[in-house]
């Protein structure tokens, strides 16, 4: 289990709260925020609280998140409609229906599964390059980095 705090910034004054830690925390989809708010696994300034609560800003969210391991990521032949790639970044053009990374109810059949299989040295990166997610149901252009530089640079924006 991994411990995590954010602060809530004034920025996310007035929206529910599951929706602004689902801002502040990309990695993770929605409704797995709202399950660990519901089983107790968040707190805001050590209490428990609703999703539906609104941001006040200024809030101290405690999490505690079981880790995900991306060695745990299998790699699979699933075909990447690349459109762009050169020595720091890969550019996918992600169809609608193509998970982004493996979680619950969805540790094959995604994005980051394909990436593995299309660069195995994706690996060696946190959550195989992926530094932004669509959801499922939604296409567009994903950048992934290829280093650790291109991933630090492409956050960082």
């Amino acid at each position: 289990m991994n411990q995590l705090n954010i602060i809530i910034p004034d920025r996310l004054i007035g929206q529910r709260i599951d929706s602004a830690m689902a801002q502040l925390l990309p990695d993770y989809s929605r409704s797995k925020i709202t399950n660990w708010v519901r089983s107790g696994g968040a707190l805001i300034n050590g209490k428990s609280f609703k999703p539906k609560e609104k941001v006040l800003g200024g809030e101290i969210v405690a999490l505690s998140i079981k880790a995900e391991k991306i060695n745990e990521w299998k790699a699979e032949d699933i075909p990447l409609n690349v459109v762009y790639e050169d020595d720091d970044i890969i550019v996918i053009n992600k169809p609608v229906g193509l998970v982004t990374h493996p979680g619950a109810g969805n540790w094959t059949g995604t994005l980051a599964n394909g990436l593995l299989h299309y660069d195995p040295s994706l690996a060696a990166l946190d959550r195989a390059g992926i530094v932004h997610r669509l959801d499922k149901n939604t296409s567009g252009l994903m950048v992934v980095a290829r280093s650790k530089l291109a991933q630090k640079n492409l956050v960082e924006q």
